[in-house]
Order: structure tokens, then sequence, then C-alpha cells
């Protein structure tokens, strides 16, 4: 099968079958990482990694058993990509999928006002059932990125100095009426909900004479019918440009900061529309994977 999100790290829409088996099979036998555990007596769960740039590539899972007569039971891939800064100390939980072998986390980050959801990327860290916690406590970090098979760069909203200072100071009192609310204050919850009317009604009264975008300068919302798929806009912190060895072709690894949160996302060049640069905006759908670690 061919996984809907590998032209996000420099691969053809147009794969064949043939090429992903070779690069399946290229994987296995020369891999960047190999990690296996023991499930259960006899069964092997094996990941390989195959590296295509730096912080991304092809990741191969095997589940086996020592009995020749079985041989190997189940085989999937993913393609991955790796952030490198850290999005949140939130409390992370951990839900096995029921079709395979890995996790999908949960992140109850504040400045998300609702639960955000991620496939897990270090699997193997969580599939040995000594160490599976469901609630990774308040020691955990979590590193976010997000893979993209397109997209399209927007300028940023014109703002003044003193309009940036009072929307980071709002964003600030937005997060304590929301922590409150989540504790069950009525009052915060009360304010939450008259504040939203009020957003609407001027929202709706700029509409009539603005373009959205230039009012709404960063979202993250659910997008079809995948939990860890979104649909984002963000202001761009950084922006690098790294080659798929496999394929030669360019991608564009940006750094964005959407809703506050910020995390690294990998777009190929050529179905990017627009020149990114610094404090510019992305806008496109993601899949969203995380590493979670506890210190």
């Amino acid at each position: 099968m061919i996984h809907e999100f590998l032209p996000a790290i420099g691969f053809s829409k147009d794969v064949t079958r043939k090429e992903i088996n070779e690069l399946i099979k290229e994987t296995k036998n020369t891999p960047f990482a190999r990690q296996e555990i023991l499930l259960e007596e006899r069964f092997t769960f094996s990941e390989f990694r195959k590296c295509v740039a730096p912080k991304m590539g092809i990741s191969v899972y095997e589940v086996s058993n020592a009995d020749e007569e079985i041989g190997i039971a189940q085989e999937y891939y993913l393609p991955y990509f790796q952030g490198k800064s850290i999005t949140s100390y939130a409390d992370v939980f951990l839900e096995k999928r029921p079709d395979r072998d890995a996790y999908i986390g949960i992140c109850d980050d504040i400045r998300m006002e609702a639960s955000l959801i991620f496939a897990v990327q270090n699997n193997l860290d969580w599939l040995d059932e000594t160490k599976v916690k469901r609630s990774t406590g308040a020691n955990t970090k979590l590193i976010l990125a997000g893979l993209a098979n397109e997209g399209t760069i927007l300028l940023p909203v014109n703002k003044s100095p003193e309009q940036k200072e009072n929307k980071q100071e709002d964003d600030k009192n937005r997060m304590v009426l929301v922590s409150a609310a989540r504790a069950g204050d009525f009052s915060a919850i009360e304010h939450l909900t008259l504040e939203d009317i009020d957003i609407y009604s001027q929202v709706s009264q700029r509409l009539m004479k603005e373009d959205l975008f230039s009012i709404v300068d960063s979202y993250f919302r659910p997008y079809g019918v995948e939990c860890d798929q979104y649909s984002i806009m963000g202001e761009i912190l950084q922006v690098e440009s790294l080659t798929n060895e496999w394929t030669k072709k360019d991608i564009y690894v940006l750094t964005l900061l959407v809703n506050g949160l910020q995390f690294d996302m990998c777009v190929p060049k050529e179905e990017l529309r627009g020149e990114p640069a610094i404090g510019r905006r992305f806008k496109g759908n993601v899949w969203l994977q995380g590493d979670v670690r506890v210190e």
C-alpha cells in the first residue's frame, strides 16, 4: 500500500508498488537504525529506519515469530519526519491502536483549548508492557512534527507593535480563563462564552469588508476523517532546504508557530505555492507525528 504522506518527504505521487517494495527491502537490509522488543513468547516486534534526508525517511515495522513455519506475521511502513524543538510539556495520554502495534498520542496543551492528537513516533519505547503508562505525567516532553504534501505561502498580517503586544496579553488572559474553566470555574466558563460571542460578532462584521486571512493569522483545526490530520496556518520562524537522496527532490523544512505551539514540518518544494520566508505564513494540511519522552 502506498502511504498518503509519502510525497511529503520527497517521493512521487505516482510511486509504484515495485518501488515501494524495493525501498522496504533496502530499509531492512541496510537500516540507518534498528530496534526490537519481545512482544510475547516467540514474537518479536522490530523497527527498521532508513534516512532519505536528515531527520526524515522510512520506518518499516515487522512482527515476526521464531518459528520459521509461521514467519512474518505482520509488516507495514510509514514515512517519518523528526522535529528538533520541544513543542509542549503538557500531559500526554497514549492509546493503543486497534489495527497494529502502535500508539496514538493525545496532548492536553492549554494553548489549544482542545486535545491535540498525533501518531507516536517512538512506539517501541512504549510497547514494552513493563514501561507503558497511559498518562505520562507532568515530566513529559513532546516534540511534534508535521508532514504536508502541499501548501501555500501567505503574506503576514500587518500589525503595529501595540497590536502585537495587546494580542500577547489577550492570549495570556485567555489561557488563565481556559485553565480555570477546565477546573470547573463557572465564572470563567461564562466569561469565555461571552467573549466567544463577542469575537464571532466582530469577525462577522469585518468579513463584510475584509478577506478572512487578513483577520485570522493562525489556526489549528481537524481535517478529514483521520484524527491525527489537521488543517493549519501559522507564522514561519525558520526555513531550511533538504534533498531526498533517493529521489533527488528538494524539500522545505519550516519551523512554524501555530496557535502558540512551535513545531517543524516538511513539504516538497515543487508542491509549495509561493516563496517561504521568515515572518510569512504557511497554510496547508498536515499529518502530525510526535516523539514522546519522559524526563
